[in-house]
């Protein structure tokens, strides 16, 4: 019975860090440090029109890419919560340029999955992350829900063989608001949440979606997003 229980907790919570393989914790300090970075503004290369703002909380390399594959495609649930934490973190940066220009409530809402995506890997991940990320905002005192209002309403090929273009095509008028949600909305300030962005199309076509102005926060993203959000501030302060 014991060794049952074992095994069944190992597909829930790690018997081992989920960023470096550390035994004997599920987070090891230096990967929760490397997966909780200063949030900060990322660009893609190229950044395709009508891209929100973003904010990241990490890199997507190493210990926090090891923590986002085990979480989606291991369904390693238990990296959910500090995954959430740091998506939580990247909400925050996103919401913080229109803090004074709108009231109530920060409303996360997520780029939904496919179903078969959904179907294949046995849970939602993105709405799985987005739920830890508002109860980490509401447990530090900023009033937040997530709220899943963005369907499919055609299918799409899978992303991960296409190009940059490629997916912009493939995304383009691929997603809708559920019927009905338009007023919840109206009553917040909406962020677009995702684990992951990579050349932002996803996020295009979920903000060309969404009513008004939106911003975005992912968890992770490229390093050479980073590094341009980077470039792009410098050339800016020099023009000004």
């Amino acid at each position: 019975m014991r060794g049952w229980w074992r095994e069944i907790a190992g597909l829930v919570l790690p018997v081992a860090c989920g960023g470096c393989g550390r035994p004997r914790t599920p987070l090891c300090e230096d990967c929760g440090r490397a997966l909780c970075a200063r949030p900060r503004r990322v660009r893609p290369v190229p950044e395709p029109p009508g891209l929100p703002v973003v904010h990241a909380a990490a890199p997507y390399a190493d210990a926090v890419r090891a923590m986002l594959l085990g979480h989606k495609e291991r369904g390693v649930l238990g990296l959910a919560q500090p995954l959430g934490v740091a998506l939580a973190g990247a909400v925050r940066a996103a919401a913080a340029p229109s803090a004074g220009s709108a009231a109530g409530p920060l409303l996360l809402v997520p780029v939904p999955s496919s179903r078969r995506a959904v179907r294949a890997r046995g849970h939602d991940a993105t709405r799985r992350i987005a739920l830890a990320a508002a109860g980490e905002l509401r447990r530090t005192g900023t009033v937040a829900r997530a709220l899943p209002v963005l369907r499919q309403r055609r299918a799409v090929s899978d992303q991960s063989r296409l190009d940059a273009r490629q997916r912009l095509v493939n995304m383009a008028g691929a997603l809708e608001v559920a019927a009905g949600a338009g007023g919840v909305l109206a009553e917040g300030r909406a962020v677009l949440v995702d684990d992951l962005m990579t050349t932002g199309a996803s996020l295009v076509e979920a903000a060309r979606a969404l009513p008004g102005n939106v911003g975005a926060a992912v968890i992770a993203a490229p390093p050479s997003a980073f590094e341009a959000a980077e470039v792009a501030e410098v050339a800016e302060a020099i023009r000004n």
